[in-house]
């Protein structure tokens, strides 16, 4: 069984592909979420390091949260996997992209350079029913943040269930995983989860270019 490590934004995806990953037969030694700087948000998402830190405690497995400088994020990455395979042997790294290739062309550079594997579980996956396997596979997550230029702030705290997908797929233009950012998400439960996480919605933020919901 070869080992992994499998980041983490505390989305939908990155836990699909990690669940993914395990039921491939992957042994994930840890879950990884990258933090700015200033160790208050998750990169990703940003959502608090308080309220990831709680959502990987419902997880078991072990878990990282790593502050990232504001330069030199790949010197960095390029360090953390380097320690991992020194450490623990890991062999590779479980990312959630679909099929931004840009992102993934980044990926395969670092994963060369670092002489590991990337491993994609739902890469390339139709995101249509893409997002009906994760609902159907017992994941719950809600809408924490959306693209204004996309979505409306009614959707923040939208549960992402059969209801949620027909009504985005009303509108015609959205994909139906965010995964071009429309929307971001926050999964409280599921089958990698030990017990639900225990949170509650707050006050809902404008940003320059996305609304934020709170989560406590």
């Amino acid at each position: 069984m070869k080992k992994a490590i499998a980041l983490w934004s505390g989305g939908k995806d990155s836990c699909f592909a990690c669940y993914k990953a395990k039921l491939d037969g992957y042994d994930i030694v840890s879950i990884i979420n990258f933090a700015d700087s200033g160790k208050n948000n998750s990169i990703s998402h940003g959502l608090s390091v308080r309220v990831i830190e709680k959502q990987a405690a419902s997880v078991d497995i072990p878990f990282l949260q790593k502050p990232m400088p504001d330069n030199e994020y790949r010197r960095a990455f390029i360090e953390l996997i380097g320690s991992y395979k020194k450490e623990k042997g890991i062999e590779g790294i479980v990312f959630g992209d679909i099929y931004l290739q840009e992102h993934k062309n980044w990926i395969d550079d670092v994963c060369a350079e670092s002489k590991i594997q990337g491993i994609f579980p739902i890469w390339e996956k139709d995101t249509s029913k893409l997002i009906e396997e994760i609902i159907d596979a017992g994941f719950k997550s809600i809408v924490v943040s959306v693209r204004k230029d996309a979505l409306e702030e009614k959707w923040l705290g939208r549960k992402i269930d059969a209801k949620f997908v027909d009504d985005l797929r009303k509108l015609g233009d959205i994909d139906l995983c965010g995964e071009k950012g429309e929307f971001h998400t926050f999964v409280y439960d599921g089958p990698l989860f030990n017990k639900p996480v225990n949170f509650r919605t707050g006050k809902k933020i404008s940003g320059d270019k996305h609304w934020f919901l709170e989560i406590t």
